[in-house]
């Protein structure tokens, strides 16, 4: 259930922060409505960290690394520096 609670609230602020992100640009540029500007953004973001999500459940399980993946969180391990 906290896992749920964890991808509903992040699913939510990407949106926020998509839909934000797009409003001024959809003032400078004519035609578009606004609200249909930040909503198709919102959308097209929350679809492409749900395809993520869907491609790494498909062994069944769903780790807190590939969640944070999803989401533009780095999953790589940190590689031994080179001297």
């Amino acid at each position: 259930m906290k896992k749920i609670q964890d991808l509903a609230q992040r699913i939510m602020a990407l949106f926020l922060s998509s839909a934000l992100a797009i409003i001024t640009g959809s003032a400078l540029i004519g035609g578009i409505p606004v609200w249909k500007s930040a909503a198709l953004a919102g959308f097209t973001a929350i679809a492409k960290v749900v395809e993520s999500l869907a491609k790494a459940s498909i062994d069944g399980t769903l780790t807190k690394s590939e969640i944070d993946g999803a989401f533009g969180g780095s999953t790589a391990k940190k590689s031994p520096k080179i001297r």
